[in-house]
């Protein structure tokens, strides 16, 4: 199973990933790219760190979202890895009809609660805020509504009444980056 990674960020899930390729730990997978919008993104660092190549795709016109030429490219540059599976890993931006229909049923996304609670942006601060008592990390497929695809898992995470927005985020992290890789591994064997 050939995996694209797309990020915006650190790439501290990317990062899971491609160590738990290494372990062995990765199924039938196996990450072929990773593909960043922010040009100075740290996602792109782990190309050469894991022999992976890694690029920087000019994502304009919008700052939230690929559609126009922008989408044209990602469409483009994911396309010429042939991906089996594309891992949305802290990637910023709202995906259009255009490339959800190109690459329909491959896209995947983690996100920082326990969907269907808290979706969208900050969904880690706004569970620390509603004083919830459990939150995690969820693994969906991506569709056009965001945030609402079919679960593929979740993994909980408690919050302590000793935990700090520092100190949940943290526990979620590690939460995500034990269930990304399980999920695309057992994804791979399918």
């Amino acid at each position: 199973m050939r995996v694209v990674i797309l990020g915006s960020g650190r790439g501290s899930n990317a990062e899971a990933l491609l160590l738990a390729q290494q372990a062995g730990r990765l199924g039938r997978a196996r990450v072929v790219a990773i593909l960043s919008d922010k040009p100075d993104a740290g996602i792109l660092a782990l190309g050469p760190r894991f022999g992976v190549p890694a690029s920087y795709v000019d994502p304009a016109p919008f700052k939230t979202k690929l559609e126009g030429d922008g989408e044209t490219r990602f469409i483009n540059a994911v396309n010429s890895f042939s991906p089996d599976l594309i891992v949305l890993a802290g990637f910023m931006r709202v995906l259009k009809p255009a490339f959800l229909r190109t690459f329909e049923g491959r896209i995947i996304n983690l996100h920082p609660s326990l969907l269907p609670s808290f979706p969208g942006l900050d969904a880690i601060g706004q569970a620390f805020r509603r004083g919830v008592k459990i939150t995690g990390c969820t693994v969906h497929e991506v569709t056009l509504e965001v945030d609402a695809g079919p679960i593929l898992d979740q993994s909980a995470v408690r919050i302590e009444s000793s935990d700090t927005i520092e100190s949940l985020t943290a526990k979620v992290h590690a939460a995500e980056h034990a269930l990304l890789p399980a999920v695309v591994a057992r994804l791979s064997q399918s």
